[in-house]
């Protein structure tokens, strides 16, 4: 959609359509159905976003069909989720789909649509479970989210951004956070599960990365910060990742308890990203894995991997540490922005492979009490818009209500996983104008409703916790890449009257487009990782460990399971989802996890804030 035509859209209006229940008890030959439905949703003029739970309050369900009738006529599905939606005249049908047709006693499942209407938008009352009538009467309309969902959930194919759908005045993105808890005066008793793991703890060091940086020319400045460890395939638990990575979870986990005796009375945190679901990353190519949902990969997710994972980490040699996780990047977004685009998305959503195997790593993770689970949240330049917003809210809270625990089985959230977006942007803000013009209208900000990552944090953490979530629900910020110093840095805001100008004038993001995340030539050291940075943030990360690939600028023979991206190209010239715009990746690089010497020079060298 053109800039033009978003334009036009912006005077469209939000309001709270409010939520019905409804409940019923029969009988039929082989079991007895009792059901309630709860349905909330949000309108603007002509468009609406709803999301449905289904309550088995019966005999255990195994397959369920879910029907209702719009009031209105116009009332349309356009697009739905978590099932098979089909519509003939007013009336709706949802069938389940394999992962979410059993229901246990007292089990629900959350389903949702986006659609059409005019003249005037009511909510449908008279659902139906396998046949029988769940009727009821309305509840009050549920707390309206910090923004409001809108057209579609599958607006964009991109792995690492979405172009906006039309844009729907709501609350500013910048509204206060709720408190987080305060930090401990005094360390509280080894393995303790508290709020945030990174107070009061020093960061584990990894031997193998920090061999690596110190290799370099100027490497040993920084050879001593916390990175994480990536486990992304099987063989990793024993032999470690990738190139020079050599380390397995043990040898990790026992050298982080030596270095913890080391370190005197301070806990030690070690970060361990949990990365090898089947069809992984589904939309991308350079960061494929070994698992196939079509060669039971879900199973062997679960046996060979997850438990093996938790059986180690639940060993009381460990139980001192506090061991972060940061469950699967780029999975559950794919879900909501690139079913539609590739095969292998649609294969994950349709078995559910996704959504179950995060299911399974929250609660076999969560259960170990020194763990802590942070959910990826990809970042702002993906989740931004309100196509894809509240879609995401309503997907985590879907699979945290999922799990043994509920919400309190994830910790938190991390954004701008191995990716470079800036933490803030110093010189304009989302409110900022230019000449009468918002900087949303903007090439480069494209009407999303952030232009940074603490924004898009913050205003990610308002609406879990406006969800559902608890107001203790944390958020990390990986910035091991989007420090973007160096000699392009600007210093001071544009004086241009023309917003394009001025944007691209005044951004220390310095991407050729806000969706190239390969190798990015340019790109600098981010502030260094430390605790409660700011209100509602646990701590800046660095996850995805400096001077480590991205993926492979031509294609090159592996046995990891990793292809070959043309993002990662430097002479690919783009293509719809980054704008047709050059790729801005490096050259000469290695395939993914594998040491790039000259990337690792240049993110020293444009580190902000500098290397001392």
């Amino acid at each position: 959609m053109s800039s033009t035509v978003r334009r036009g859209l912006v005077a469209a209006a939000v309001l709270a359509l409010g939520s019905t229940a409804a409940v019923a008890t029969a009988t039929s030959a082989s079991a007895a159905v009792s059901c309630k439905v709860n349905y909330s949703a949000s309108e603007w003029q002509g468009g609406m976003s709803a999301n449905l739970t289904i309550q088995n309050l019966g005999d255990a369900l195994n397959g369920w069909t879910l029907t209702f009738s719009f009031p209105n006529s116009s009332q349309k599905v356009s697009q739905g989720w978590s099932g098979n939606w089909s519509q003939s005249g007013s009336n709706v049908t949802v069938t389940a789909l394999d992962w979410n047709k059993s229901l246990s006693t007292g089990g629900s499942t959350s389903i949702g649509f986006n659609g059409t209407w005019s003249g005037s938008n009511p909510a449908p009352t008279d659902f139906k479970i396998n046949g029988v009538s769940c009727n009821g009467t309305p509840q009050s309309p549920s707390p309206s989210p910090t923004v409001s969902p809108s057209v579609s959930p599958s607006a964009s194919p991109s792995p690492r951004v979405s172009p906006s759908a039309s844009p729907s005045p709501r609350v500013s993105p910048s509204a206060s956070p709720s408190p987080s808890a305060s930090p401990s005066s005094s360390p509280p008793p080894p393995g303790t599960h508290v709020d945030n793991p990174y107070v009061d703890a020093t960061g584990y060091v990894n031997p193998d990365w920090s061999a690596s940086a110190k290799s370099e020319p100027g490497g040993s400045r920084v050879a001593n910060i916390s990175t994480a460890i990536w486990l992304d395939r099987i063989a990793a638990i024993s032999s470690g990742s990738a190139g020079n990575n050599s380390m397995g979870l043990r040898d990790h986990l026992d050298e982080a308890v030596r270095q913890d005796a080391a370190n005197g009375s301070a806990p030690l945190t070690i970060q361990v990203v949990i990365y090898d679901l089947p069809n992984r990353d589904c939309s991308a190519l350079a960061s494929n894995g070994e698992l196939k949902i079509a060669q039971n990969g879900l199973a062997r997710y679960k046996s060979e991997y997850i438990d093996v994972i938790a059986g180690i980490m639940a060993d009381p040699k460990y139980s001192n540490l506090r061991i972060v996780t940061v469950i699967e990047p780029d999975s559950l977004p794919n879900l909501i922005t690139n079913v539609n685009a590739f095969q292998a998305c649609q294969e994950a959503q349709s078995s559910g492979a996704y959504v179950q195997g995060v299911q399974y790593a929250l609660n076999k993770l969560h259960a170990i009490s020194n763990v802590y689970t942070y959910v990826d949240a990809a970042h702002h330049a993906w989740l931004g818009w309100d196509s894809n917003f509240q879609p995401m809210v309503n997907l985590f809270y879907q699979v945290a209500t999922g799990t043994t625990a509920g919400v309190k089985s994830i910790d938190g959230f991390i954004v701008n996983t191995a990716n470079f977006s800036a933490t803030v942007e110093p010189y304009f803000n989302i409110n900022t104008t230019v000449n009468g013009q918002s900087v949303r209208q903007s090439r480069w900000v494209d009407w999303n409703w952030y232009v940074d990552e603490q924004s898009f944090a913050v205003g990610l953490r308002n609406a879990l916790i406006s969800k559902g979530f608890p107001n203790t629900v944390g958020m990390l910020i990986d910035t091991s890449r989007n420090g973007w110093g160096g000699t392009a840095r600007p210093t001071k805001a544009s004086t241009s009257t023309d917003v394009n100008t001025f944007v691209n004038e005044s951004r220390v993001d310095r991407r050729i487009h806000a969706g190239n995340w390969c190798n990015q030539s340019g790109a600098g050291m981010g502030e260094r990782p430390k605790a409660n940075p700011a209100a509602g943030l646990d701590a800046y990360v660095w996850i995805k460990p400096p001077g480590e690939s991205d993926g492979s600028s031509s294609a090159i023979d592996n046995d990891e399971g990793k292809g070959f991206d043309r993002m990662c190209d430097p002479t690919y010239t783009g293509n719809s989802l980054n704008g047709n715009n050059p790729s801005g990746a490096l050259a000469g690089a290695p395939v993914s996890g594998h040491w790039f010497s000259a990337q690792f020079q240049q993110l020293m060298q444009n580190a902000y804030p500098p290397l001392s």
